[in-house]
């Protein structure tokens, strides 16, 4: 029996190594100093959390107009009176591009005793979705492997109560299952909101609230 004929060895191209070296090189002196708040801007209109600067927010988002801006501040977390240091801080960025939503983000950070900003926390993005009926929905993506639907509604103009209608989890997520969150602005312009969640095991309960000053809207 005749052994079949093996496959040729690949041709080696001699210095093509040091070419592939070389191009990544020339690529990374480009953009090597660069990063996400030095790249070239979008050719598109840039999103705003100011509504008096860029495009001009959609009559959609009236509702939720008060919202819109950079928000930074601290918050504790549960609802133990004890409890009277911060024990996070937090940034929330609501914008738009003049499209009938808004996109929501969250950055939390532990915070010390002494009040010494320590690791980073959790992370959400999401968006505000105001519907034709005058209801709101909210999606929000968690770092930790959840998304969460709210509904809900203005309780007045300054203050919104929302709810979860579906949780989607992975299998590493923390077994949350149910939420609700009252945003609203305080009399002295702060945007301060309470977060109640349940677990596969426990009802809903205190998770979260935090007080926010206006950095920028």
């Amino acid at each position: 029996m005749n052994e079949p004929n093996p496959e040729p060895a690949p041709e080696v191209v001699r210095g093509s190594g040091d070419a592939a070296v070389q191009a990544a090189e020339a690529r990374a002196a480009v953009t090597r100093e660069l990063n996400i708040d030095t790249v070239a801007p979008l050719p598109i209109p840039a999103d705003t959390a100011n509504v008096r600067l860029g495009p001009e927010i959609d009559h959609a988002c009236l509702s939720l107009l008060p919202l819109v801006g950079v928000w930074r501040g601290t918050g504790v977390y549960g609802n133990d009176p004890g409890i009277q240091e911060p024990q996070f801080g937090q940034q929330i960025t609501i914008s738009h591009d003049g499209r009938p939503f808004l996109r929501y983000e969250s950055i939390t950070w532990l915070l010390g005793p002494d009040g010494t900003p320590g690791a980073a926390a959790s992370r959400e993005v999401g968006f505000w979705r105001p519907q034709p009926d005058g209801s709101i929905e909210l999606l929000v993506a968690h770092a930790e492997g959840r998304i969460e639907v709210f509904y809900g509604q203005p309780r007045s103009l300054t203050a919104w109560a929302m709810s979860t209608d579906a949780t989607w989890r992975t299998p590493t997520a923390p077994p949350v299952v149910g939420a609700t969150r009252l945003y609203g602005l305080t009399p002295d312009g702060r945007l301060a909101y309470v977060e109640e969640r349940a677990h596969s095991d426990i009802e809903l309960a205190p998770h979260a609230s935090a007080a926010l000053d206006r950095l920028a809207g």
